[in-house]
Order: C-alpha cells, then structure tokens, then sequence
C-alpha cells in the first residue's frame, strides 16, 4: 500500500509541476457530455451504462482538482431540458445522483469538500431532495473544494428565477427599481458566494454552451475535448488548465503583450 500511496503522489506531482500555482483557474465548470455516445460505441446495452461510467469519471475528476489547489469546481449532471429523456433514462439518472450523493458523502465531507446542488428543486423526489438536504447541511462548514452539482438545471431559468427575486423585491419595496444592477441580479442567482467560472471545460466536441450558467460564464475560458466524459482523465484535465494559463484574459480591454 505505501509503494501504491507513493506512486499516486509522484504522479500528482508531476502534473502539479506543469502548472503555475499562482495562475490556477479559481472555478472550473465541466459539461460532462458523451456518456451516451460513449455507451453505445462499446456497445453497451443501455445508455444508462455510460452515465454509470461517467459517475466513476467524475468521482476521479473532483479528487483531482482538489489536489491541483482548485478551489470550485461545477458539474453539469442534469439539466431542465434533460426531463425529456425517456423515462426509464430519467429514472436511472435519479436513481444513480441520489446513490451518488449518498455512497460519497461521507468521503467528501473528510475530505473537507462542501457540497451544494444549483437548480431547481421542483420535480425531484423526496428521498433526492433528502439526500441533497443531508449532504449540504454535513459539509456547509468545510473549507475544501466546494462542489456544485447543477441538477435540474438550465442557465435561463436561474436567470427568471432571479428576475421573479428582484420583481418581488421591488414590489414588497425592499429595493428601487432603479436600484437594480448587475450585482442585484448576481446576488439572486443560485449560488452568489461563488466566483464565475474561470475556465469552462466541455468534453465530447461539442461546441455549445448548452444552457449552462449563462450569466456566470460571461467570460469564462472555453475549453473543448473530443473526448467522450467516460475517457476524460487527468491527464486532459491539467491540459485544459495549462491551455487556460497560456491564455491573456482581457475582460474587454485592450492588454498589452
């Protein structure tokens, strides 16, 4: 076990020697997309088979950036849209996130990670809403990376819903309508203690942004892999960060080289 344990930290090391620690992207945001395609070019019998895989990924991929130093890292596990799945494919994503939350809890929360869920709760059932209840309330004081799980999630709607925040608070007269800005709106957002994304990773070549914290990722870095979610590594994910790096952020500015 130690020749393991030491092998694991050589390994680390070695990646963390190709990045610059004081350049690390803040929050990273993973569309986790291919798991079906990834099913089906193994021939698998069942999608659900490449959604159970990409569960092992993301497991690997949150221990991962802990260790590289990132401080938050978001995860696209299902979206608004995504309810017009076929049903049994719905059932088993639920059934697989609920059994997740549940099995990983209490690594996490050792591992000083804070968990939270971004999205609407509606629609989700009383054992899920449960297990997410149990999971932010355990690790809401943990210092760690802080987890966000985007579940029946769509950018546009968190956008409404902080629209209907603001309506209500012009109307109960607790803010001026002319007091409304964007960090009115930023503070009524789903998770506003987060900074935006740095850097926003999208796996399968797909180049769309797909509903996904569109007010946060304004000026988030793209990152795009053909690689399928099942077959992302570490390996791609200190790719993404060592592409971010080499990256000048301009925010809209003009600076000099």
């Amino acid at each position: 076990m130690p020749a393991a344990t030491d092998a694991v930290d050589t390994r680390l090391g070695t990646f963390r020697a190709r990045l610059d620690p004081e350049r690390l992207p803040a929050h990273i945001a993973i569309i986790m997309d291919g798991n079906g395609r990834w099913a089906r070019q193994k021939r698998l019998p069942s999608r659900l088979l490449g959604h159970r895989e990409g569960y092992r990924t993301a497991k690997k991929v949150v221990k991962d950036a802990a260790d590289l130093g990132i401080r938050f890292l978001t995860l696209y596990a299902f979206s608004n849209e995504n309810w017009s799945r076929p049903e049994s494919e719905v059932e088993g994503l639920m059934t697989l996130i609920e059994h997740a939350t549940r099995s990983e809890l209490a690594e996490l929360h050792e591992s000083g990670v804070r968990m939270r869920f971004v999205g609407r709760r509606d629609g989700l059932s009383k054992s899920l809403l449960a297990a997410i209840e149990k999971a932010e309330s355990l690790t809401e004081r943990n210092t760690g990376l802080g987890l966000s799980i985007a579940l029946n999630y769509g950018g546009r709607a968190e956008i409404v819903d902080a629209a209907r925040a603001l309506a209500a608070d012009v109307a109960s007269g607790v803010l001026a309508a002319a007091d409304i800005d964007e960090a009115a709106i930023a503070r009524r957002l789903y998770a506003p203690d987060i900074p935006d994304p740095d850097l926003l990773v999208r796996t399968a070549g797909e180049l769309r942004v797909s509903n996904f914290l569109l007010w946060e990722i304004a000026y988030a870095e793209i990152w795009v892999t053909p690689t399928l979610w099942p077959d992302f590594s570490t390996e791609l994910l200190v790719q993404a960060i060592e592409d971010y790096q080499r990256r000048v952020r301009k925010f809209g500015a003009v600076v000099k080289t």
